[in-house]
């Protein structure tokens, strides 16, 4: 019998450091599993998307970090120490971007907010943030119960950068914004991590808005870490394979556990394998399969394709 090949995705980043780590991370809301052992692992200085569908578990991982959720068990590191003990200190090292883009105290002023935070934060960078408030056009004097949707996110994003934190953690960080405003903002944090070193997450299920900045990828589904790894890798691993193949041909048995995606009409076949690319290769043209063509996919597509298993569900 021909040996079938097993698709086995990393879901440890090696030996680090790293600057956020979990283990055995869980936390239950009734009958609902919001997150299942999860072991995120997010090397110093990465920028790491932890993608998934709503519902995955991804803003109740970051409020984990943040100390603002309780884990039900595991352990955490986070910059700062321990968000179960130190969550004021983890927090004032963070800059968050919450799902909800309500920026809080809807009665001030936008001025009167940053003036407010300012006074939480011992690194707040006045002329930083006045720089990011002219960029944004932010108008100070506005109130914030009055911002657009959009506006309210600006705010956000200009709160959880002008003190200069070593870490970000940013729950979709581009919901609300409209096509120039994202390509603003891409830039901004571009410009941003240049200027330091900073270790960031980012939340979000439109991983192409975000992909030019990611080095690292976390795939969470059902509150379960089912992948992470170097966007490098997932790149180099994941394949589509466009081939000719004869009449009657029954596929690639030593394929089976590694085939992610079947497509292709009459005798063309594209899929999408994960595997080293010349085993892959010769196990095809062993079957008799003419192989035409080879592209990497997106983090994206990859992304995507890794969801759609139905091990994933």
């Amino acid at each position: 019998m021909m040996a079938t090949t097993t698709m086995t995705l990393p879901v440890s980043m090696g030996a680090g450091p790293f600057a956020i780590a979990t283990a055995g991370v869980t936390k239950r809301y009734g009958r609902v599993q919001a997150l299942d052992g999860v072991e995120l692992q997010v090397p110093e200085g990465a920028v790491y998307a932890l993608v998934g569908p709503n519902g995955a578990g991804k803003s109740t991982l970051l409020r984990v970090l943040l100390g603002l959720t309780t884990p039900d068990s595991g352990s955490l590191s986070v910059p700062g120490g321990d968000p179960r003990v130190d969550g004021a200190r983890v927090r004032a090292h963070a800059g968050y971007v919450p799902e909800d883009q309500r920026p809080g105290y809807a009665w001030m002023t936008v001025g009167r907010l940053f003036r407010h935070h300012e006074a939480y934060y011992p690194s707040w960078d006045a002329v930083y943030a006045r720089t990011l408030a002219d960029a944004y056009g932010i108008d100070p004097t506005r109130k914030c119960r009055a911002l657009s949707k959009g506006e309210r996110r600006r705010v956000q994003l200009l709160l959880a950068l002008a003190h200069r934190p070593p870490i970000l953690l940013l729950d979709e960080p581009t919901d609300g914004l409209d096509h120039v405003a994202r390509d603003q903002t891409l830039g901004i944090l571009s410009e941003h991590l240049a200027d330091r070193s900073t270790t960031v997450i980012v939340s979000t299920h439109r991983v192409h808005e975000v992909e030019s900045l990611v080095d690292h990828v976390g795939v969470l589904s059902g509150g379960r870490l089912i992948g992470q790894l170097p966007c490098s890798t997932l790149r180099a691993k994941m394949l589509r394979y466009w081939a000719d193949v004869p009449d009657g041909w029954s596929g690639s048995p030593r394929l089976e556990g590694t085939v992610i995606r079947r497509g292709g009409r009459g005798r063309e076949i594209e899929w999408t394998v994960w595997g080293d690319r010349d085993a892959v290769l010769r196990d095809l043209s062993s079957t008799g399969a003419a192989v035409r063509e080879i592209t990497p996919l997106s983090v994206d597509d990859a992304a995507l394709a890794l969801l759609s298993r139905p091990e994933a569900s």
